[in-house]
């Protein structure tokens, strides 16, 4: 497993979906390597999720996935690490693993799901070795603080029925 952080939220430029980045802790300038990254396509929702969690804002009333860190707790539980382990067919799967009374606990997941959980709670983000290798790609120095504008200006122009078919 390779332990890794969200390394940026961006736009498909082609389809205007929110894409993740996720890059190996430590990143390029710790092994001289290149810039790389596994971009996961999520939803408006989800992206919008992270977004907040990333950047500390908290909502006035808690959102779904502060209920879930809440609800984790509140049962005696704490989550441990998120582990995306999948990828078939062009989607990825995750897992929200919880250690509690129990013991550990694996919980089915999707990936934005899961990291917009990891970011509220502060536990590991881990990709598979075999994941990561598949479908990382090298990626280009970007203007973060222009990527989260376009990003926020998207949100705010984005309406329910662009996502109908």
């Amino acid at each position: 497993m390779i332990k890794v952080r969200i390394g940026g939220l961006s736009l498909d430029p082609v389809s205007e979906q929110p894409v993740l980045l996720l890059v190996p802790e430590g990143g390029p300038e710790s092994s001289g390597g290149p810039h790389i990254a596994l971009p996961i396509w999520i939803g408006t929702a989800e992206a919008g999720a992270i977004l907040l969690a990333v950047q500390g804002i908290v909502a006035p009333r808690p959102m779904t996935h502060d209920l879930l860190a809440s609800t984790i707790v509140e049962l005696g539980y704490r989550v441990d690490r998120i582990e995306i382990n999948r990828l078939d067919a062009g989607t990825f799967y995750a897992e929200i693993l919880l250690d509690g009374p129990s013991g550990e606990i694996a919980i089915d997941a999707r990936p934005s799901d899961s990291v917009a959980l990891a970011v509220r709670v502060r536990c590991p983000i881990l990709v598979a070795d075999d994941v990561f290798s598949e479908a990382a790609v090298e990626i280009t120095e970007v203007d973060e603080e222009e990527e989260v504008q376009r990003f926020r200006d998207f949100l705010d122009h984005v309406d329910p029925s662009d996502f109908m078919s």
